[in-house]
């Protein structure tokens, strides 16, 4: 029996669904909307890129609206808190329920599987100075790298990394140390698992890794509503044999539906719960490590925009400025601007703004709708656009 065929609209509208597009926003974000929504997308990335806002603030922004913003530092921070950071996706926040989901991410990271060689390497030859840096955590509590004492300072390694921070962050990524809050200018602050996560959670049995990956998978299927294999792996950053066995499981299970879209070269899977809404009405700015377009593949081949992070490029050869936000329009990514937020001015600085091909006549006045309620959310007075960029003049004039 061949798969059914979507056309690339309808496909896009599915993600859209699944992503939290398609519904209205409410109109007094909360604590239960802001934790309904990362459950929903399974994993926020964080990004230390503070020219807007820090990244992981933005999801949640673009799906709800003007959330109060220290309830996310709550849900992620608090003493008793529903979220967890580990390298899920890159660096990122997770519900706790995935943690053990990502203990065969941890065991890899103990027994040098892969990309972890380094890390297990220095945890198994520095292991009486490892050693000493959990014994100063257990006796001091929760303390960042910094607060350390210990060994050399800077000396090369790890983008010039100290010895204590490599011990710290190489016991993080095994799972031996957790992030107890974060301070200051965004610093980790490490503790021992046993007293930052709930003993309920700490307590569950480990999943065999293919049972673990199974179900990121089917979290990532849910997330996407329809997604390529390569879509499906990158959400969680599984092994590529891995991802390709674990979708085939899924697949003959039933938890995974494939279908063709056209246009798309490779075959993509359905989730059998995803919502195929006839229409999509979301105006949201999308950080650039959305969910959503955080696989440049991805967003190429469901949007038709190539969209880069240009934050390392020489300005001289930035093509749409330095931390561009996408911004989508109805189902499609209309139009991207380059902001910066200016607090001591307290503007939001659009330094350039560009149209894409299908934007609309009413694309200025519904991106400065939203750019004022980004610009009020921060607790900037007034949004200001710099000349450049073709849609530049159109949305001052909007504004």
């Amino acid at each position: 029996m061949k798969p059914d065929t979507l056309s690339a609209v309808q496909a896009r509208r599915i993600a859209l669904a699944a992503q939290g597009f398609a519904a209205a926003r409410p109109a007094a974000p909360g604590k239960r909307e802001l934790l309904k929504t990362i459950e929903r997308l399974g994993v926020v990335q964080i990004d230390s890129v503070n020219v807007v806002s820090r990244t992981h603030y933005l999801p949640a922004f673009s799906r709800l609206g003007a959330y109060p913003r220290p309830l996310l530092e709550e849900l992620a921070w608090a003493k008793t808190r529903p979220l967890f950071e580990y390298w899920a996706h890159e660096a990122s926040l997770l519900p706790l329920a995935a943690q053990p989901l990502l203990r065969w991410r941890m065991q890899d990271a103990r027994d040098g599987v892969g990309v972890w060689k380094g890390i297990a390497r220095f945890l198994r030859e520095r292991r009486d100075f490892v050693d000493r840096v959990l014994d100063e955590i257990r006796d001091r509590g929760p303390i960042s790298a910094s607060e350390l004492e210990m060994g050399h300072k800077g000396e090369g390694g790890w983008w010039g990394w100290s010895e204590a921070k490599r011990a710290v962050e190489g016991l993080f990524w095994a799972g031996e140390l957790t992030t107890a809050t974060r301070r200051g200018t965004f610093e980790r602050v490490y503790g021992l698992p046993e007293k930052v996560i709930p003993r309920k959670i700490l307590d569950l049995p480990t999943p065999p890794r293919d049972e673990a990956q199974r179900q990121l998978l089917k979290t990532a299927a849910r997330a996407m509503g329809l997604a390529t294999e390569r879509d499906l792996r990158d959400y969680f950053r599984l092994p590529v044999a891995d991802a390709k066995a674990r979708v085939a499981e899924l697949v003959e299970a039933g938890h995974l539906v494939p279908v063709r879209v056209k246009g798309w070269r490779e075959p993509a899977y359905l989730d059998p719960a995803a919502r195929k809404p006839r229409r999509v009405e979301a105006h949201a700015l999308l950080s650039p490590f959305d969910n959503l377009i955080w696989f440049r593949e991805r967003t190429e081949r469901m949007f038709g925009v190539r969209f880069r992070i240009e934050i390392y490029t020489p300005a001289e050869k930035r093509q749409h400025g330095y931390y561009v936000l996408p911004f989508l329009e109805g189902d499609a990514l209309t139009a991207r601007v380059d902001l910066k937020a200016d607090r001591k001015a307290s503007a939001l600085l659009v330094q350039a703004a560009h149209a894409e091909p299908w934007a609309t006549p009413d694309t200025p006045a519904r991106l400065g709708a939203e750019l004022k309620l980004m610009a009020a959310w921060l607790g900037l007075e007034r949004v200001q656009v710099q000349p450049r960029g073709d849609l530049a003049p159109a949305l001052a004039a909007a504004l």
